[in-house]
């Protein structure tokens, strides 16, 4: 039987992601010589070398492939267990860890404020992160649940919609289109655009959309985070394409308008997202009936 510890393959998964020693020795808190020692004592057990040298950085061997896969399936089942023993435990003092895509931070710190009034003992931990991250997340089992919008197909997900997500065209309010009705999709594919990054959600609805229609946007400008592309069209750099739920403050502030473009707003949904087949505790069950019940009152749109 082998006997390795459940630290050794902690160590084993940050040196793994973080391709050195040195950088995982830092993310651990460990010196570097502890690391190296604990993978050290970790091929000994196993009696196969995990690692290899390519380079200035080191990769797994296809015995470390293997080990880390197996990590993760020993660590996935550690949270299920955790889940169930507080399923046993009752809601009292249970935990929940969201993660929300940074387009849907805007409404989610609202809908956490007010889980937390009515299950005030539940330990939250709430993480903004971008798309690809959040779904690494899933991937690792990390979380309870997620926040985003339309999930990939493929990644053995299970997701529900609970609330509509309408992407809408904004301009700054000097802007020459800025009141104008029914602006024709050519038109707007002659102003300079200002998108997300690849892999964002946003930016594939938007793309198919256009493609879809025979055009393609005029890009002018590439930004991974919400804040900076109304950022930019505030400054008039060019038009964007957001959720409306991202824009309400600037709405109200009149700092940022919404233009009346043809076949817009996107109908898209937000939607609570979770690993297939995950066993949740009592606190996140009812974070989900609460935002299947409550989202919609919490995240009102006012264009």
């Amino acid at each position: 039987m082998l006997r390795l510890t459940l630290r050794q393959l902690d160590i084993l998964e940050a040196v793994a992601r973080c391709g050195s020693f040195s950088r995982a020795s830092v993310e651990l808190h460990l010196t570097q010589p502890a690391v190296s020692m604990q993978i050290k004592q970790l091929e000994s057990t196993l009696g196969v070398p995990l690692f290899e040298q390519m380079g200035k950085r080191i990769h797994l061997t296809g015995a470390g492939q293997e080990t880390l896969q197996t990590s993760h399936a020993i660590h996935r089942e550690l949270i299920n267990l955790e889940h169930t023993l507080a399923n046993l435990q009752g809601l009292k003092g249970g935990t929940l860890t969201v993660s929300a895509a940074s387009t849907a931070s805007y409404f989610t710190a609202r809908l956490m404020a007010l889980f937390r009034e009515i299950h005030p003992d539940v330990r939250v931990s709430l993480n903004v992160v971008n798309r690809e991250t959040l779904l690494r997340h899933l991937a690792d089992n990390s979380i309870d649940l997620a926040l985003m919008g339309q999930p990939p197909e493929g990644h053995d997900l299970t997701a529900q919609p609970f609330m509509d997500n309408p992407l809408v065209v904004i301009a700054a309010p000097n802007h020459p289109l800025a009141g104008q009705h029914q602006i024709p999709l050519t038109r707007l594919a002659e102003e300079p655009y200002v998108g997300r990054e690849p892999g964002s959600g946003t930016r594939g609805a938007v793309e198919k959309f256009f493609t879809e229609n025979g055009l393609t946007l005029k890009a002018a400008m590439e930004m991974n985070k919400n804040e900076a592309i109304k950022q930019a069209v505030e400054a008039g750099l060019g038009l964007g394409v957001v959720s409306l739920h991202t824009v309400q403050a600037e709405l109200t502030a009149h700092t940022l308008c919404v233009l009346d473009v043809q076949g817009f707003p996107l109908r898209r949904q937000w939607y609570l997202v979770q690993r297939q087949g995950k066993r949740l505790g009592p606190a996140a069950q009812a974070f989900v009936q609460f935002v299947l019940n409550e989202a919609g009152r919490v995240a009102p749109l006012d264009r």
